[in-house]
């Protein structure tokens, strides 16, 4: 069982790694095929302006972005997560709530499995649809959403998918949601271009220390009158 569990890891680690260097090589594949055919290349000086204050930006948010996510995704729902993009908004909902139908936890050989799946079908349904929407209905999309009637709805999209998604697990758990809610709104009242990545990172700790202060609260009495009669 063991041996299985490390091969597939190792198929998955592997694969992983390889179609994400093709992601990376095709995505600058388009800049380039553009500066070839145009003839026009941008200028090192205007360049190392833009990338001194793009990548300390970018640096912070991937390596949050790798510490939050991995832990809820598992490796396989993870490489797959970061080709096909569009985590927060599509991929990372999609995992937990086919883990919570499931029945089975994160960071588990059930979770991996599940993550993984759900996550594939995701990007697969995903690709299918946005080509049929571009295909059959682009010129009524952009209609619509230039209509004052119907501009509000098409900018509240993604808040009505999370308040949605996330009304369910606050009901169950009113308790572990209250400090990385609260946490979230302050936050962004200090600051409210903060990436989502570190907005995520930083409501992530205060569920875990949230939780930690519920869990000795509830459960503290109880172990210290356990260890008082094992003693």
């Amino acid at each position: 069982m063991k041996n299985t569990e490390k091969n597939y890891f190792d198929k998955v680690h592997v694969w992983g790694t390889v179609w994400n260097y093709i992601a990376l090589v095709v995505m600058f594949i388009v800049p380039i095929g553009i500066s070839v055919l145009l003839k026009s290349w941008p200028t090192l000086s205007v360049l190392g302006k833009v990338l001194v204050t793009l990548i300390p930006l970018y640096w912070v948010t991937a390596i949050v972005e790798v510490a939050t996510y991995v832990p809820m995704l598992g490796a396989g729902g993870t490489y797959l997560s970061f080709v096909t993009g569009n985590i927060s908004n599509l991929k990372l909902p999609c995992g937990l709530n086919a883990m919570e139908n499931a029945k089975v936890r994160p960071n588990t050989e059930e979770g991996e499995v599940i993550s993984t799946i759900a996550i594939a079908v995701s990007s697969l349904t995903t690709t299918v649809v946005i080509a049929v929407g571009v295909l059959a209905f682009s010129k009524v999309f952009s209609s619509a959403s230039s209509n004052p009637t119907f501009a509000a709805a098409f900018n509240n999209v993604l808040p009505a998918l999370f308040g949605a998604l996330g009304a369910s697990y606050f009901i169950k758990h009113w308790k572990l949601a209250f400090v990385p809610v609260i946490t979230g709104i302050v936050m962004l009242l200090i600051s409210p271009t903060m990436g989502v990545g570190i907005l995520m990172f930083i409501t992530i700790v205060a569920s875990i220390i949230g939780a930690l202060v519920i869990y000795k609260a509830d459960f503290g009495p109880f172990l210290k009158g356990l260890s008082k009669k094992n003693k």
